[in-house]
């Protein structure tokens, strides 16, 4: 069973692109009080199926972003006015709610897959698995733990299965929801299906920008409508990396509504710490389509057991003897019959004689009776040895078109975002180039190293202005893009805090 765990990088399976088709239902989560790891509260199966039916996220990012796009327009109609609203005790204190709900939920959550993760995840270090195990436990959702035990959708023949013999699937023919030690059971299937719903209470960030009069950006609606449609597909059809999407953006949003509560009550929060969270935000855009897309690639090793019935040779060697005392037995007993014939035709009969044929007799009887033995000692005819043999399977992260179409809907998402990003870092960086370049003391010069740090840093505000609306940085930015480079004392100030 043991071998050298090997992870490969291939070609992803083409057949996998064709869209979500013979697709397994969502699996709710274990029923509170069944397992160490089930949720707090009792939700009905058919509430979860409900929830993740394709009309519900595309009707309401459809609502919401028809609807912030004629709010623009009214605001523009206004001349940017805050709403009457905005300006009330009411909305100040809604606001400060909303925030905090948000920042307690977010941490909630994460703690929550900090949990999930501790118990499922295997150390890439593990000696009975190594990477392979780890890959294992990262990549298969379903079933007991170890390696080779998951649980997996057989899309060829619309049916769930496993690599094991010895792991046993629900009377439905389901993973059992009892199983533990994977990700789905310990808790993703809970956490993540709130997490879900969560994207559509998000909105409200946008209406609290458009009360204030400002403007909704077209990415910021992006923004929103994306992460629920990305957060249905990932829910709905089970796909492995949808954990990154919920325990990493539960974390950031934590301290990101955290900031905006600070904020809201007029606390001075240190430059570092939002320079932290902004790196934040725009690093779980880059890495987390990565991350997502590396999953058609990377194929892995799993132990797959066998179990043979083999037959013994020893009841029949048995039988053999048996057949080989039998003819002893015989001709024994046909020697002494011919013997008491012969002495009765020729009357020739001594005590000598007698006894000696008396003695043949009960050799006979004997070896008669030992042959009854060793045939009646030879009835179980064979003997059956069961065996499990394990050999070495490459088996890929993603094996259903409904987990291929998740992943990739989440890559194009942040496909946009990426490329704003790389927009932003260029014209920032050409344009601190030229200044520098136009500086006549060369000594003062800082070094392409540190235009490009900080050019980065441009482009990371510049991406949260834009997503998570920020309108006073925005203009900022738009305003460095579009003027003229700043005198070279103003540079080196703003160097100090970027």
């Amino acid at each position: 069973m043991d071998g050298p765990s090997q992870i490969y990088v291939t070609a992803p399976d083409w057949a996998l692109f064709t869209g979500p088709t013979s697709e397994p239902h969502f699996l709710a989560p274990p029923a509170p009080g069944t397992t160490p790891s089930a949720p707090p509260v009792h939700i009905p199966d058919h509430v979860y199926q409900a929830a993740l039916d394709p009309v519900v996220p595309i009707t309401i990012a459809a609502v919401y972003a028809v609807t912030a796009k004629l709010l623009n327009v009214y605001n523009t109609s206004t001349n940017k006015k805050p709403w009457g609203i905005s300006k009330t005790g009411v909305f100040h204190a809604f606001v400060v709610a909303h925030n905090i709900f948000l920042a307690v939920y977010s941490a909630w959550t994460f703690l929550g897959m900090v949990g999930v993760m501790r118990r499922s995840v295997v150390s890439p270090f593990s000696p009975n698995g190594g990477l392979s195990a780890f890959v294992d436990s990262m990549t298969r959702l379903h079933g007991p733990a170890g390696l080779g035990n998951a649980v997996y959708y057989d899309q060829s023949q619309s049916k769930w299965a496993s690599y094991s013999d010895a792991v046993a699937l629900a009377s439905d023919g389901t993973p059992s929801r009892t199983d533990l030690g994977r990700i789905w059971n310990e808790g993703l299937a809970f956490y993540g299906w709130i997490f879900y719903l969560s994207k559509f209470y998000e909105v409200l960030d946008t209406f609290i920008i458009l009360a204030k009069g400002r403007l909704s950006s077209t990415l910021q609606t992006y923004h929103h409508a994306g992460a629920m449609m990305c957060m249905w597909a990932g829910m709905r059809y089970m796909s492995p990396p949808i954990w990154m999407f919920v325990f990493v953006n539960s974390g950031i949003h934590a301290m990101m509504y955290t900031y905006y509560t600070l904020s809201a009550f007029s606390i001075r929060v240190p430059v570092v710490v939002k320079r932290t969270l902004t790196s934040l935000q725009i690093t779980q855009f880059l890495v987390g389509a990565s991350y997502a897309m590396i999953h058609s690639f990377v194929n892995y090793t799993v132990p797959v057991a066998t179990t043979v019935h083999k037959t013994t040779a020893a009841a029949t060697a048995a039988v053999s003897g048996s057949s080989e005392a039998a003819e002893v037995a015989a001709s024994a007993s046909n020697a002494a019959f011919f013997d008491s014939v012969k002495q009765l035709v020729l009357g020739v009969a001594s005590k000598v004689a007698n006894a000696a044929a008396a003695t043949s007799i009960e050799a006979s009887d004997s070896a008669s009776l030992d042959a009854n033995a060793a045939a009646h000692q030879s009835v179980p005819v064979s003997t059956s040895v069961q065996e499990t043999i394990y050999h070495d399977e490459v088996v890929p992260c993603i094996n259903t078109s409904g987990q291929t179409f998740a992943i990739w809907l989440n890559v194009l998402y942040l496909a946009p975002l990426t490329y704003l990003f790389v927009k932003f870092f260029i014209t920032s960086y050409l344009r601190r180039a030229g200044a520098e370049s136009a500086r006549k003391d060369r000594a003062r010069r800082e070094s392409q190293v540190a235009v490009a740090e900080k050019a980065g840093w441009d482009a990371a505000q510049g991406l949260q202005a834009e997503v998570y609306g920020t309108p006073d940085e925005r203009r900022s930015v738009s305003k460095q893009s579009t003027t003229t480079p700043p005198p070279a004392p103003r540079p080196a100030q703003r160097s100090r805090h970027a």
